[in-house]
């Protein structure tokens, strides 16, 4: 491996039903491309690229240029909010190759490092210059609920075109730290009515996410399938054990008639948090040592 930072970049784009896209999309990205995750339900796919900062940074303008060239938002219909194809570019800081070596920080990055805050900048500029996509930064300067609520209206981009790209949206790209992205999938007896089953799913689903969450754990409830979602982002993973979080998510649901179908992990985990949880709930939990972030990055690089 390469000196030097060690940095993800989680792109989430706005496809998660056509095989050929996906995988085109994921093929631009080389080996920085660790993981691939579909979902067909919320139509988005969570592409997660690590390894030395530079090459994650070229990997991610390639990947980036794949979805805005391959994704037509004009016809997006999906159950997880967005505004773009290349919905979020989130630069992540890992541990340096280098032990001794670490990244400078200030209150500007929000302690998260400089080489990576940059990144990020020059990857917003790149973007609104090379392929007029409308990108809102986020991280110091605000969050991505932040963006989502206020992009355009009345926030401005910080680079690109001040409208979005007629096919290919806007780009929220920040800086962050590591999170856990985690759902718990529920449904509810049918009671007869046409519909009926999903919409006490979705509304039990509801009441849990604004239940469980909290400053460092963001939570929706989702209409997904037959049922309903309970959607995380774990901001901080190691204030909650995901294993807690699925129990309170299974006693909650029971309490109100419903039961949990399945839990999911969107791409990888950082080996810190599968080791909270017991080794014979990894497979309930949908957790592996397989896909954690630090194995793969090994591997790749």
């Amino acid at each position: 491996m390469s000196g030097g930072a060690l940095a993800e970049c989680v792109i989430n784009i706005s496809e998660g039903r056509d095989p050929s896209i996906i995988d085109a999309v994921g093929r631009a990205g080389g080996r920085a491309v660790l993981d691939i995750h579909s979902d067909p339900e919320h139509h988005r796919s969570v592409l997660t690229l690590g390894g030395p900062l530079d090459a994650v940074e070229a990997a991610a303008r390639l990947v980036v240029t794949s979805a805005v060239t391959l994704i037509d938002l004009r016809n997006h219909e999906g159950a997880h909010p967005r505004f773009g194809a290349a919905d979020v570019v989130p630069f992540v800081p890992l541990s340096r190759a280098d032990p001794g070596s670490r990244s400078e920080t200030s209150s500007a990055d929000g302690g998260l490092g400089v080489d990576v805050l940059e990144a990020r900048n020059r990857f917003a500029r790149w973007a609104g210059a090379e392929l007029a996509l409308p990108c809102f930064l986020y991280g110091p300067e605000r969050s991505l609920p932040e963006v989502r609520r206020l992009a355009f209206h009345p926030l401005a981009p910080d680079t690109g075109p001040p409208k979005p790209h007629p096919t290919a949206g806007a780009s929220a790209v920040g800086i962050r730290d590591l999170l856990v992205a985690y759902n718990v999938w529920i449904t509810a007896t049918d009671d007869g009515e046409p519909g009926g089953k999903r919409h006490e799913a979705l509304s039990v689903a509801r009441a849990l996410a604004r239940q469980l969450r909290t400053p460092t754990r963001r939570s929706l409830g989702l209409p997904v399938g037959p049922g309903a979602q309970v959607s995380f982002n774990l901001i901080d993973p190691s204030a909650a054990r995901v294993a807690d979080l699925y129990d309170a998510v299974a006693t909650g649901a029971a309490s109100r008639g419903c039961s949990v179908l399945r839990a999911e992990l969107v791409g990888l985990v950082p080996a810190a948090v599968l080791h909270q949880v017991p080794s014979r709930r990894w497979a309930e939990l949908d957790l592996d040592p397989d896909r954690t972030i630090e194995g793969l990055i090994a591997e790749a690089w």
